[in-house]
């Protein structure tokens, strides 16, 4: 190695080196070989010990200029002439230290494995070099091959066991030190190394065996896309959200963190680029390992639509946004940020991404801060796939939350089985190892008839959930859904003067016969209080509308009327007044009476979740979809804010419409 280490003064380096290697161990080999008794009889040992001293100092000053070694740029100076003054001392207490060690079988150990670990490392580059392909390494010799560079760095590694392999140890600990010191205090010059370029080879290889489709449901784990905004300075708006953010890194999955300007990309460059730096360093403040993306566009609805669309790579993607709730959406300038959140739930929604929404953000806790005690309260009032029961279980993994109870109130109907389906839940998380206390709540069919559509459509969508995730049928019956449509289905009030109008969904033909009974029955809205009138025909859905699979039927019931509406005559109402209970539909035709039902049905549950959870430090709660109507875009932001007034901390969640949990893993 002694050309390698005067490579800076050499006039044509790549040529001479290879030139002047193969010389010089061809002629050494010779004249070892043919003179070992000679010099073991004529050779004074001066000359033996200080050959060192010619490239050790010079190679010890390149390091040094480098800046490779922050803690070796002293050494870097030297006398105008280019002599390694400083090296030169250094590289001679080294050697003072090996002569006062005054034993040469116990230094000999030392600078054997020390020179065999420079071969290996050089021979380990070339190697990784040529393997990884890189564009940038073109070797000039004609006969070289990574073989070559393989075989030797294993004939070093091997001799250094053969020699002493607790000196070999320990002189891999060094070298390994050295490295990460390195790492961690980083060169003036990036030189690039190997390590990187076999990570950044390893992550495509991992990326393309990645597959495109959705995970197995053991495998789900909460992969973020977290959406700020910035001010006019370009700083982030909500810095607790990020907080949210590293609060529920117990799910180890992936974090982009994403905001949207408004313009043109030549003209907002900059502002891009500082953006994207205060995005930097926020996440390096509050300890969120990810990516973060800005994206420029007309108008910040597009650009939002833009990050929703593209972020991630391949497999690699996001399954679900993190957002704010708009701050003062009431407000006659403010409107268009809360009709891009409308807008993004229904994008989220088509996507099949689930949605959180935290509600007074500014309340949620900092990383510094620890509850001693407290509750985490779940108010499960629709199954989405179990996004409900997995987020607390996360946030109790994180020093904030360790400390806090969970609690998860289910609302049954008046003539549902509530002990059985307490007992029911609570031996389902059992199964699912989550500790929480289960309590379920009664409500009139009336008060929640807001959420009976949603319901409806995550009921349809059920079957389709467990079919992902490849149970048995036995298997299904275990898991939650059918737990609870067990227990409300076990009791069931029999009232012969209640008026109810039929249902049927299916998708069999429409010759099916009428006597076919149902396999199960979802009751919708179902009053016993109001007065007897005909039964409305039966009026199968289309499959657009929410149509089960093959297979299965479903018996929904729809009452015409609610708790205080006069009665109306019969065939007054029609059977399409279900589809749109949520404004889903735009054909309702009484506006005004739907939304005094939706806002009976938030006041209701209000009132319930703050005599139970005001005192909680955090409420979860169902998110219900968006009105496809946009005319009614106000009236379901008004519905959320009277369904979390008063409440401290909210978390809105809207599930992707896939099983997130389950008790097979």
């Amino acid at each position: 190695m002694a050309g390698s280490n005067r490579s800076g003064d050499l006039r044509d380096a790549q040529k001479s080196i290879p030139i002047g290697t193969i010389a010089a161990i061809t002629t050494t080999s010779t004249v070892y070989m043919s003179s070992v008794i000679l010099f073991g009889a004529c050779i004074e040992g001066v000359v033996l010990r200080d050959k060192a001293l010619t490239g050790a100092p010079r190679l010890l000053q390149a390091i040094a200029k480098d800046g490779i070694v922050p803690a070796l740029r002293i050494f870097g100076h030297g006398k105008a002439n280019g002599e390694p003054t400083w090296s030169l001392l250094l590289t001679a207490c080294i050697c003072e230290s090996g002569i006062l060690i005054a034993s040469l079988d116990s230094v000999a150990p030392i600078l054997s494995m020390f020179f065999l670990m420079c071969y290996m490392f050089v021979n380990l580059a070339c190697a990784l070099q040529t393997l990884l392909r890189t564009p940038n390494w073109r070797p000039r010799f004609k006969f070289y091959h990574w073989a070559l560079s393989f075989l030797g760095m294993s004939l070093c590694l091997t001799l250094m066991f053969l020699c002493s392999w607790y000196y070999a140890i320990v002189a891999m600990v060094i070298a390994g030190s050295i490295y990460k010191y390195i790492e961690f205090a980083g060169a003036e010059k990036e030189w690039g190394d190997g390590i990187r370029g076999l990570s950044l080879s390893a992550a495509r290889y991992a990326l393309m065996r990645l597959e495109e489709g959705p995970p197995h449901t053991k495998n789900w784990r909460p992969q973020l896309l977290v959406l700020v905004s910035t001010d006019a300075e370009q700083n982030v708006e909500q810095p607790r959200l990020l907080s949210l953010t590293n609060q529920l890194k117990a799910g180890k999955g992936l974090t982009i963190v994403g905001t949207a300007l408004e313009g043109t990309y030549l003209e907002n460059y900059e502002q891009a680029q500082r953006a994207e730096q205060s995005l930097r360093k926020l996440m390096e403040t509050e300890k969120v390992k990810g990516f973060c993306q800005v994206t420029v566009s007309s108008n910040l609805r597009d650009a939002t639509s833009h990050l929703l669309q593209a972020s991630g790579l391949g497999g690699l993607k996001h399954n679900a946004v993190l957002v704010s709730w708009p701050r003062n959406w009431k407000q006659a300038d403010d409107h268009q940020t809360w009709r891009n959140l409308i807008e993004l739930v229904r994008e989220t929604t088509t996507a099949r991404l689930a949605l959180l929404v935290p509600k007074n953000i500014s309340a949620f806790p900092s990383n510094s801060e620890r509850f001693t005690e407290g509750h985490i309260d779940v108010w499960w009032i629709v199954h989405d796939g179990g996004m409900l029961m997995l987020l607390p279980f996360l946030l109790r993994q994180h020093k904030v939350w360790r400390k806090c109870k969970m609690r998860i109130f289910t609302v049954a109907q008046l003539d549902d089985n509530s002990i059985q389906m307490k007992k029911d839940l609570t031996t389902f998380l059992y199964h699912l190892r989550i500790d929480a206390m289960v309590e379920v709540v009664e409500m009139h069919d009336s008060d929640i008839s807001a959420y009976t559509y949603e319901k409806t459509l995550v009921m349809e969508q059920r079957s389709q959930m467990l079919k992902q995730i490849n149970l048995t049928k036995t298997e299904r019956e275990r898991e939650i859904q059918s737990i609870t449509d067990s227990s409300r289905g076990s009791i069931r009030r029999k009232n012969p003067a209640a008026v109810t109008t039929q249902l049927s969904v299916t998708e069999e033909p429409a010759a099916t016969s009428k006597e076919e009974k149902p396999e199960e029955e979802v009751q919708l809205i179902h009053d016993n209080t109001t007065p007897a009138s005909p039964a409305t025909p039966a009026t199968p859905l289309t499959p657009g509308e929410g149509a089960q699979s093959p297979g299965e039927q479903i018996q929904m019931t729809w009452t015409e009327k609610c708790d205080g509406e006069p009665a109306k005559p019969p065939g007054a109402a029609t059977p399409e007044g279900i589809k749109d209970i949520f404004n889903m539909k735009p054909e309702w035709e009484n506006l005004n009476q739907s939304n005094v039902r939706r806002m009976h049905t938030a006041l209701r549950l209000n009132e319930v979740i703050l005599k139970k959870s005001s005192e909680a430090r955090l409420v979860l709660l169902n998110m219900p979809g968006a009105p496809k109507n946009r005319t009614g875009d106000e009236h379901y932001m008004e519905f959320l804010e009277v369904l979390t007034e008063g409440l401290n901390r909210v978390l809105l969640v809207r599930g992707g419409g896939r099983e997130v949990i389950t008790i097979y893993s």
